[in-house]
């Protein structure tokens, strides 16, 4: 109770600004929470699909592999299935990696999607915590030249506490934000990664002369 007082203390010291930069936080946390349930939920999808489908290429049953590709929502089952429809009408190596490419960066916008926009919030809560401090000193230096001198000191004090509480939550809520960040762009290079080494290993597989046969 006495953290949550404090809390609102503070925001409500910080003046105007406080707002846009609460949200500011809103829009990092919404959408750091997405990007994390997404991308742990395709890493794992990825990973539970490739050991279903690993049998499936080992004993040369493509039937069925396609079928488990068809009805998978992981998001590497739409880069494997072009591959495999691709390999039925043309077996060819080259062929095979470019359709993975192909349907590769169709995808990639989608898994790296909203991701970037946790750096600009970054920026934008530290300029907006500067602007509000900005503002306070003026606020705070404007009123004391009608002020009478025995409150001078309280207005100067107020108006700095105001600035100062501004900044710092922007950073409070900057420097998250670029956490977030540097995390989910790492989590989102590690399954561009695992989409790539499954769609070169699924080609690979295609390759065998068994494979070729029960295209």
């Amino acid at each position: 109770m006495e953290l949550t007082v404090r809390a609102a203390t503070f925001f409500n010291e910080g003046g105007l600004f406080m707002y846009p930069i609460a949200a500011v936080l809103i829009l990092t946390l919404a959408i750091a929470l997405e990007r994390f349930v997404f991308l742990t939920v395709s890493l794992h999808r990825n990973r539970c699909l490739w050991k279903k489908l690993e049998p499936l290429l080992k004993g040369a049953n493509l039937g069925e592999a396609e079928q488990l590709l068809k009805s998978s929502r992981a998001t590497i089952a739409v880069v494997l299935l072009g591959t495999l429809q691709q390999s039925r009408s043309s077996g060819h190596f080259s062929d095979m990696e470019t359709v993975a490419e192909q349907q590769l960066f169709e995808i990639l916008p989608g898994v790296e999607r909203r991701t970037s926009y946790l750096a600009t919030f970054s920026n934008v809560a530290t300029l907006l915590g500067l602007l509000g401090t900005v503002f306070g000193l003026i606020g705070a230096f404007g009123a004391l030249g009608n002020a009478d001198p025995m409150e001078k000191a309280n207005l100067l004090s107020a108006g700095i506490s105001e600035a100062m509480s501004c900044t710092a939550f922007g950073l409070m809520v900057a420097i998250p934000a670029l956490l977030l960040h540097a995390y989910l762009q790492n989590q989102t290079l590690s399954l561009i990664d695992a989409m790539e080494n499954a769609s070169a290993r699924f080609v690979r597989w295609l390759r065998r002369p068994a494979a070729v046969v029960a295209a």
